[in-house]
C-alpha cells in the first residue's frame, strides 16, 4: 500500500511541476532558463532540466538553442480550449482582463470554484499593482469564505446546497478565521442580485477589490473578475464599477440581445 501512496504522490508532484513551469510564463516572463524555474519554484537543477526537456518533446515549449531559454509554443496555449465556453475559446475573457488592466492601471484577477476553494485562474499585473499582490499567480487557492471572489460563486449556487458548503468551510476554518453563519449567509444572499461586490480581495493581500461574476457561465463552473487596488488608492467605487461594466457590455455582449439588435437594423434597412 505504501508503495501506491508514494507512487500516487510522486505523479502528483510532477503534474505540479508541470503546471509550475507553463504559469510561470507571462506578461514579464515571455522566456525562461532552467535556473529561472530552478530560483523560482525552489526545485533541484538536474530533475527541472530533465522535466523542460521533456515539455519540448511534447511539444509544449521550444528551446532556443543559443540563448537556451525556453518559451510556450502555440500547443501550450490552445490545449484545453476546445471544449471550453465560447468566450475562453475565442480570448474573450483575456480581452476584457486586458482591457481592464489598460484602462485602470489596477491588477486584474480571474477565479474559479474548485471544490471549497476560490482558485485564481488568470492574475494580470497592473502598473499600480500592490507589493502584496506581486507574488500572486495562477493556482493559488484559499477557501471561498475569505473574499468577494469566493461569496460571489457561492451565491450562484442553490441556497440548500450552498448552506451545507458554508457551514463545512466553517468546521475546517482555522479557530481565528471562523465567522458567525448567519452573518455569511446573509452577505452571500445579498450577492445573489447584483452580481458584483466590493470588498476583500483574498489571498493574503490585505487589498480590496471589486469583484463581478462572468456573464452567462455554465451552471456548478462560475468564474468571476476581480480588479484589486489598495485601501491607499485613490479609487472612486462608481467610476471603477462603471469601468467594469463598460469592459463586461463590449467583450462579453449578450449573444441575444446582439441578435435583437442585428434583426432590427435588418428590418430598419429593409423597410
Amino acid at each position: 500500500m505504501s508503495g501506491k501512496t508514494s507512487s500516487s504522490s510522486n505523479k502528483a508532484k510532477i503534474a505540479r511541476r508541470v503546471i509550475e513551469v507553463l504559469e510561470y510564463f507571462d506578461d514579464a516572463h515571455r522566456e525562461a532558463t532552467v535556473m529561472d524555474i530552478v530560483r523560482r519554484y525552489n526545485r533541484p537543477q538536474s530533475s527541472t532540466s530533465e522535466l523542460l526537456s521533456s515539455l519540448v518533446e511534447l511539444g509544449l515549449l521550444h528551446k532556443d538553442p543559443y540563448s537556451r531559454a525556453y518559451c510556450l509554443t502555440p500547443r501550450a496555449a490552445l490545449i484545453g480550449t476546445s471544449g471550453q465556453p465560447e468566450l475562453v475559446r475565442d480570448g474573450r475573457i483575456v480581452r476584457l482582463m486586458d482591457r481592464l488592466v489598460a484602462q485602470t492601471g489596477l491588477s486584474v484577477a480571474l477565479h474559479s470554484m474548485v471544490g471549497l476553494d476560490a482558485q485564481i485562474v488568470n492574475w494580470r499585473h497592473g502598473p499600480r499593482a500592490l507589493a502584496a499582490t506581486r507574488e500572486l499567480a495562477g493556482g493559488v487557492k484559499e477557501p471561498l469564505a475569505r473574499s468577494t471572489a469566493g461569496w460571489l460563486m457561492l451565491s450562484t449556487i442553490p441556497r440548500q446546497r450552498c448552506e451545507g458548503m458554508v457551514r463545512r468551510l466553517n468546521a475546517e476554518a482555522a479557530e481565528h478565521e471562523k465567522f458567525a453563519f448567519s452573518e455569511m449567509m446573509a452577505r452571500i444572499d445579498a450577492c445573489r442580485e447584483p452580481r458584483h461586490l466590493f470588498g476583500p480581495a483574498g489571498f493574503g493581500t490585505g487589498a480590496e477589490a471589486l469583484s463581478g461574476l462572468v456573464p452567462r457561465q455554465p451552471e456548478g463552473h462560475p468564474l468571476v473578475i476581480s480588479v484589486v487596488y489598495g485601501k491607499d488608492d485613490k479609487v472612486t467605487p462608481e467610476a471603477l464599477f462603471q469601468c467594469l461594466s463598460d469592459a463586461m457590455r463590449a467583450c462579453l455582449p449578450d449573444p441575444v440581445a446582439q441578435h435583437a439588435q442585428a434583426s432590427v437594423e435588418q428590418f430598419s434597412h429593409a423597410a
